[in-house]
């Protein structure tokens, strides 16, 4: 007779800490904005363009952030940027003069216009060393810290089988072991590497996981709608411990982000309360594995999600860099990766990053060629 293969509990996937958590988080009020919020027009006397059907927007140069901010119309202008961003998954300015002030503003504004729980501050990453120059909620990305997490990710690997040499298993959202994890991300690069001679090397991509969403079948959607997912990334303890650190175990920017162990459970599929659509959440650096199923179903769901985001370039943009670009995304609902081909250069860059909700399914919300009409 053969065996039944029985899934573990949600309580034996996770730690104790997380439940504590919780029921903690429970209590607090960490929803988002109650309904999906319509673009206004404020931003149409800006030249800017599509970069693919799908998702990526341009301004023109000379379209500077910092004039946003100033302007007598701000909100308006935020809110409305912030609602682009989530349409579009990414947006792209050129040649910013924003400082590093300037850019922790448009990160609490892009949220707070947009209707994100009071107690969602600006993120503290837990690798961020305390005193950092620019303050805790900006993180410097840095192609040496980069190598670093990369060595200690191999390091952690059990078996060499679990390592891979593809690029694409880069492909993430930020920061989604956090119980209360990112709504936008600002990052402003102004070091790049070369190669030749010339400023090249180091594109980031984006992939719209909306469009992840609507490439699902009918029924199979239906059924990952039930299903949550653990995100954990407990590595950041060796990096940390690699940069003479220790992990950042205080409140990280809201009260539900405490503690060390770095993990939380969040549905396999979210709605993004500012656009109402449904977007596939699970990542390869964070997603541990997904709750109620065998581990190797898990594995066969996940690895499938995972394949839509990375095979798919028609729902990919991809940005070359300049010196003082700017890339404005929503983490809720799009993901990306780093292109690593320019070897011990030097490509440097601050990123601020907002928290937003609690993740959350909404049974009434739209996929995005559903809202649309397509």
């Amino acid at each position: 007779m053969s065996t039944v293969t029985l899934a573990p509990t949600r309580s034996q996937l996770i730690s104790s800490e997380t439940e504590q958590l919780e029921e903690k988080l429970a209590t607090l009020h960490l929803t988002g904005a109650p309904a999906p919020l319509q673009l206004g027009k404020s931003l149409d006397g800006f030249q800017k363009a599509d970069l693919t059907p799908l998702i990526g927007t341009e301004f023109a140069r000379g379209v500077q952030i910092v004039d946003l901010l100033k302007a007598s119309n701000a909100d308006d202008l935020i809110r409305d940027l912030a609602i682009l961003v989530s349409q579009r998954g990414v947006v792209f300015f050129r040649d910013q003069e924003l400082t590093i002030a300037e850019q922790k503003q448009l990160g609490t504004r892009l949220g707070e216009l947009t209707g994100k729980p009071a107690s969602s501050k600006l993120h503290i990453h837990p690798i961020t060393a305390e005193g950092s120059e620019g303050g805790d909620e900006i993180r410097v990305i840095t192609s040496k810290e980069r190598n670093i997490q990369r060595a200690t990710q191999d390091r952690a690997a059990p078996a060499r089988a679990e390592k891979t040499g593809l690029s694409a298993a880069n492909w993430h959202a930020d920061i989604t072991f956090e119980p209360v994890p990112s709504d936008y991300a600002i990052l402003k690069i102004h070091t790049l590497p070369s190669f030749n001679g010339q400023v090249t090397g180091g594109d980031t991509l984006w992939a719209l996981g909306y469009e992840v969403y609507d490439r699902l079948s009918p029924s199979f959607a239906k059924y990952l709608e039930t299903l949550e997912a653990v995100h954990e990334s407990r590595f950041f303890h060796q990096i940390a411990a690699s940069l003479g650190r220790t992990v950042r175990d205080g409140e990280r920017g809201s009260p539900g982000n405490v503690g060390p162990h770095l993990e939380a459970v969040h549905p396999v599929i979210r709605t993004n309360p500012v656009t109402g659509w449904k977007s596939v959440f699970v990542n390869p650096n964070h997603t541990k594995r997904i709750v109620g199923v065998t581990k190797d179903e898990s594995d066969t769901i996940l690895k499938y999600l995972y394949s839509l985001v990375q095979l798919n370039h028609d729902l990919q943009v991809r940005f070359k860099w300049e010196k003082n670009s700017v890339a404005i995304w929503d983490n809720r609902s799009a993901f990306h990766t780093a292109t690593f081909d320019y070897g011990a250069e030097t490509r440097t860059g601050d990123r601020v990053i907002s928290l937003g909700e609690k993740p959350y399914f909404d049974p009434s919300s739209k996929s995005r060629r559903e809202a649309l009409g397509l």
